[in-house]
């Protein structure tokens, strides 16, 4: 037998300058939208300082050997699972390091399930996973998907770190999370279609918080994707323009160092603007776990023991720069 819950939150209200939507052309329907949309940004501003914690809460998790974990049902299941998905093509992040739970599986990624994200027990059995050094993220636009609610309740149990992203100030799942990011987004286009404002406020706090975390592991260099992984034609591309901007090379020399370091990055990059070969630049990434800024100050350090590493265009196949404009870079998330 099929149950009904009566739900309060903004995202449920009627939105008194929608009412006439029907009624009006295409484009006025467009604008309208666009108008809502533009409220979603400033909202989103108001709880970046607790995003902050979040994303330093996160860090320090991974760091420990911890696991971030998203946990939501419909739209916020969906944006999760994106979320997640991108982070290996983007970063290189390692499998297992993001995970992402939605209600009913993969086969509600597609088509919805019926009931799934009122199950609470479902919700606690498919996060049975998480250990007290993990981070688990509930995403629920009404802040009351009990799916949701059975994950928390379980992550905070387990001494898990846990946060809320909701477009209810007044959520109900609020007491279980330990940092709640409730984006007040108001009443919805369309009554109650949280894929619109809501959604693209749990997208924006995504994409902010999984960058955030990438950036702070080191796997930006300055604003550059250094951990891309080159899955296509465009990216393969991409890989290419990133070590001439970073160094300065002529495209001849990026492609070299490229090819010297098996088409990977980051050693072709440190090779580049350290003028060490590719093997000495490898090494040294992993032992700073893979940060560019933290393997270039390792390396030009006279106590670091490299001091006979230099190399010239020969070892690597690519000729540095003589003013890269990287070499002066200091990026702002990773000591150098």
């Amino acid at each position: 037998m099929n149950t009904e819950a009566s739900v309060s939150a903004p995202t449920e209200e009627r939105h008194p300058g929608t009412t006439g939507i029907d009624a009006l052309d295409t484009l006025d329907v467009l604008r309208l939208i666009n108008r809502e949309d533009a409220l979603v940004a400033p909202a989103v501003a108001q709880v970046l300082p607790v995003l902050a914690a979040l994303v330093d809460a996160a860090v320090s998790a991974v760091e420990a050997g911890g696991t971030i974990h998203y946990v939501g049902a419909g739209t916020s299941g969906r944006l999760a699972v994106l979320d997640a998905a991108e982070l290996l093509p983007t970063f290189n992040a390692p499998p297992g390091l993001v995970v992402a739970h939605h209600a009913g599986g993969a086969e509600a990624i597609l088509r919805a399930v019926e009931n799934v994200e009122d199950d609470a027990d479902q919700g606690r059995a498919d996060l049975d996973v998480v250990g007290g050094g993990d981070v688990v993220v509930g995403l629920t636009a009404s802040g009351r998907t009990p799916y949701v609610g059975g994950a928390l309740a379980l992550a905070r149990e387990r001494g898990a770190v846990t946060a809320l992203l909701t477009a209810n100030p007044a959520a109900e799942l609020a007491p279980l999370a330990d940092h709640v990011l409730a984006v007040d987004t108001g009443a919805e286009v369309i009554t109650g279609s949280t894929r619109l404002k809501a959604g693209t406020a749990q997208k924006m706090l995504l994409n902010a918080f999984s960058t955030a975390v990438m950036i702070r592991r080191g796997r930006t260099w300055s604003n550059l994707m250094v951990d891309v992984v080159a899955t296509n034609a465009k990216l393969r591309g991409r890989v290419v323009r990133i070590l001439r901007e970073a160094t300065g090379a002529t495209e001849d020399a990026a492609r070299a160092a490229l090819e010297a370091s098996d088409g990977e990055l980051k050693p072709a990059l440190v090779s580049v603007l350290a003028e060490v070969d590719v093997a000495l630049a490898r090494s040294v990434l992993e032992t700073c776990d893979g940060s560019v800024a933290r393997a270039l100050t390792a390396i030009r350090r006279p106590s670091s023991g490299h001091d006979d590493t230099r190399t010239d265009s020969r070892s690597t196949g690519a000729t540095a720069p003589q003013n890269p404009r990287a070499l002066a870079h200091v990026p702002t998330g990773d000591p150098a």
